[in-house]
């Protein structure tokens, strides 16, 4: 299976940039694993909105768009659970 290439969103990158060092070294390693397998064990396909998919990490989420033919992963959020659903 090829490797996919993860790219950022600018507002998820702030908000990565937001969080505290310990929630990043938890979140990273999932975001990483993402390259690997897109649609991980676990991962979600959020409803009412058109290829968005989210992974648990704790009480976080990482919202991201899976693009097959372009083999990119594109990171859309990273928020706590409370915030990850408010999408613009």
């Amino acid at each position: 299976m090829p490797e996919y290439t993860i790219t950022f969103a600018r507002s998820a990158r702030k908000e990565l940039e937001r969080l505290s060092s310990r929630v990043v070294r938890r979140v990273f390693p999932a975001i990483e694993a993402l390259a690997r397998d897109p649609r991980p064990l676990g991962c979600r396909k959020l409803q009412g909105v058109e290829n968005l998919w989210r992974v648990r990490v704790g009480d976080y989420r990482v919202i991201y768009q899976v693009l097959d033919d372009e083999l990119v992963v594109d990171i859309v959020a990273v928020r706590h659970r409370g915030q990850a659903y408010k999408l613009k």
